[in-house]
This record gives C-alpha cells, sequence and structure tokens, in this order.
C-alpha cells in the first residue's frame, strides 16, 4: 500500500506542475482534429479509416505523455549541454539520407522505421531542440548585450540559416526549413532586436528572390506556386490543382456546412475530389462540411492555445523561458496562417499542416510536446510579489 501511495503521489506531483488548462485546449483540438481525419478518410473504407484514426490517437497519447514529461523538466538546466543539442538537430536530420529516408512529394523528409505504425518527420522533432537551443542562444545576447551589436543578430541568424540550408540540402523540404527561420524572426523581435533590421532582412530576401526568378536561377516548382496566387487561371489542372479544389470545397460549405460525414468533394472518389483532403486541406474539409462556424472554431482554438504561450512567455523567470514560449506560439502562428492561406489560395503551398488537426502521428507528438515546455515554463513562474513590474 505504502508503493502504492509513493506512486499515487508521484503522479499528482507530475499532473499537479503541469499546465491544464493549455492541455484542455490541445485534447479540445485534437478530438475535433480526429473527427475532421475520420470523415477526411472515410472514402478509404472503413479498415483504412480506422487504421488512420488509430494512428491519430496512438499519436496524441504518446503526446501527452510527452506533455507531462517536458512540463517537469527545467530546458534551462538540461540546454547547458548546448553541443548535444546541436548535434542532435544534424544527425537525426540527416538519417533522412539513410536507408530509413523515404521520399513523398518531391522531398525526402520521413523516416519509415519498419514494424513501426507510424512515420516520423526529423523537422518536426529537431524544431523542439532548435527552438530551445536558439532560445539561449538569443537570451544571453538579450542578457549581456541588449541585442545591440552585430553579434546578436549574425549569430542567431547564422544559426537559423544553417538550420534551414541543412534541412533543405537534405530533404528537399523548403516549407519545413523555413519555419526555422520564423522562429528565429519572432524570438529576436520579442527580444527587442531593432526594427529596421526586419526591414533589411526582408526587404534583401525579397529582392534576392525577385533576381534569381528574375534570371531563372529558382526551381520552376516555386515559381509556379507563386505565379498561381496571382493569377488563379494559370495551371488550375497542374500547380493550381489542389487550391482550387479546396476553394471550392469551403465555398460550398456556406454556414453551417453540408454536415459531416455529407461533403461532396470530402466524400468524393473520383480524381477531381479534394486531394490531401486528411493533411494539408483539412481546413477545407471543416469548411465544406461544418462550413463557416466550423472554420471560426478551429481559428479561435488555434488561437486560444497560441494565447496561452505568450502569456506563459510575459510571466517566465527568465528571458530563456520566455523566448521558448515565444517561439513555440511564433510556429503555431505561422503554421496555421500559412496552412488557411493555403486553403484560401492566398499562400503558397508548402506542405504545412494544421497544427492539431492535420492527420500526422510525429507532428501531434512534437506538438504536444512543444507545450509541454511552455507548460513546464508556466509551473516555474515567479510568484507575482518577486515578479518585476
Amino acid at each position: 500500500m505504502t508503493i502504492f501511495k509513493r506512486m499515487l503521489q508521484s503522479v499528482q506531483d507530475i499532473v499537479r506542475k503541469a499546465d491544464m488548462k493549455l492541455l484542455g485546449l490541445c485534447l479540445v483540438c485534437t478530438a475535433f482534429g480526429l473527427i475532421l481525419i475520420a470523415s477526411a478518410t472515410n472514402y478509404l473504407g472503413p479498415a483504412t479509416q480506422f487504421k488512420r484514426v488509430m494512428i491519430q490517437t496512438a499519436g496524441a497519447v504518446i503526446g501527452i505523455g510527452a506533455y507531462f514529461i517536458f512540463s517537469n523538466l527545467d530546458m534551462e538546466y538540461f540546454s547547458e549541454k548546448w553541443w548535444l543539442f546541436l548535434l542532435f538537430d544534424i544527425g537525426f536530420t540527416a538519417l533522412l539520407r539513410t536507408p530509413l529516408g523515404v521520399e513523398r512529394y518531391g522531398n525526402r523528409s520521413w523516416l519509415e522505421i519498419p514494424h513501426f505504425p507510424m512515420n516520423i518527420q526529423p523537422a518536426e522533432i529537431v524544431r523542439l531542440t532548435f527552438t530551445v537551443l536558439l532560445a539561449r542562444q538569443i537570451a544571453w545576447f538579450r542578457d549581456n548585450r541588449q541585442m545591440k551589436g552585430l553579434g546578436s543578430l549574425f549569430f542567431p541568424m547564422a544559426h537559423a540559416g544553417f538550420m534551414f540550408v541543412w534541412i533543405y540540402v537534405i530533404s528537399k523540404d523548403a516549407g519545413s526549413g523555413l519555419m526555422y527561420l520564423v522562429i528565429y524572426a519572432g524570438m529576436a523581435l520579442a527580444a527587442g532586436l531593432a526594427w529596421y533590421w526586419f526591414v533589411i532582412g526582408f526587404g534583401g530576401l525579397g529582392l534576392g528572390i525577385g533576381l534569381l526568378a528574375l534570371f531563372e536561377k529558382l526551381p520552376q516548382y516555386w515559381v509556379d506556386r507563386f505565379h498561381v496566387l496571382f493569377d488563379h487561371s494559370f495551371s488550375p489542372l497542374g500547380k493550381g490543382y489542389q487550391q482550387t479544389r479546396g476553394m471550392l470545397a469551403l465555398g460550398s460549405g456556406g454556414l453551417f456546412g453540408q454536415g459531416l460525414f455529407q461533403g461532396i468533394q470530402t466524400q468524393g472518389v473520383i480524381d477531381g475530389s479534394l486531394p490531401a483532403r486528411q493533411t494539408d486541406f483539412i481546413f477545407c474539409v471543416c469548411g465544406e462540411e461544418l462550413g463557416l462556424a466550423g472554420c471560426l472554431a478551429i481559428i479561435v482554438l488555434e488561437f486560444l492555445v497560441v494565447y496561452r504561450c505568450f502569456q506563459t512567455a510575459r510571466q517566465a523567470r527568465s528571458s530563456m523561458e520566455a523566448l521558448i514560449c515565444v517561439g513555440f506560439g511564433t510556429m503555431l502562428i505561422f503554421q496555421t496562417v500559412e496552412n488557411i492561406g493555403m486553403c484560401l489560395f492566398v499562400m503558397p503551398v508548402i506542405g504545412l499542416t494544421l497544427p492539431f488537426f492535420s492527420y500526422g502521428g510525429s507532428s501531434i507528438v512534437a506538438l504536444y510536446a512543444a507545450l509541454g515546455m511552455v507548460s513546464g515554463v508556466r509551473g516555474r513562474t515567479l510568484p507575482d510579489w518577486l515578479r518585476k513590474t
């Protein structure tokens, strides 16, 4: 009985340290996502539908365990071994070039482990350690140099830029690599980097891309993906096909949709039906079957999760922990805006899924782990009477 009580006490301590409000929001998003995934895979038949839903559920269960684990880990302490984090980021991504790596949709972004029920996307996992390591790096410059001087700009930016290039070279997945640059931008802005550096940076990037496009040095599929945004009639059966079908699905939903498991394109089995409906275009599934009301519910839920991240950042005990929260909050914002914008035909298709709602085992595990770190920051916040005003 004593052993049982000790075990129970340990579990209670772990749960007590976690942010249960944030976990509750994540669970609501996950449950909503499972319903949409079940509908989006219904056309594949009961066996495949059940398999996809179970894989997503298993990912969520593993993710919940990761949430509690990371809620009880002090990442500021573990990041002292920063070189191990960096070696992991490089080495785990490099596994994509081993026989375990598989190529899909032109990207070598997944690891397929024999007898393991779900594929693993290293960019999703590495993003966690990268964010912690980058937060440590930027926090040092903020606390010691007030984000002044070229070092404050160059070294963290070089870190993020290296990871973008490394991921692209290994996997050819520019979308996943772009997330690393976005996380850096969010952290640097929050840390107090002067705004004119962002103007110079984005201006230079835009000019560089424009010149590369002018001299036909960009991959043609990159150019085509931007071309269709400005001319929807361009390649409607090619590069614009997915977004054209997505817009048709969204537009047909009206205010309350055609009904769950009733969407014409979502349930269609012909070639003209909605593509990538359980992954990239899950938002279109919601729009067609649950209408504007369902889409607004997704946006509100995502907003509440992000708000909790930034709220925790304001209460953090240190610059590094605040920046970890900002980094993951920025990640969620960009991924949500990009995915929804892609479905609305105003953003390019770069393969970013809708957090918690799109199908993807490693993605949902990584999301819960990331927010577990945010939960841990909240559990270690200073009391009000010790916090600086």
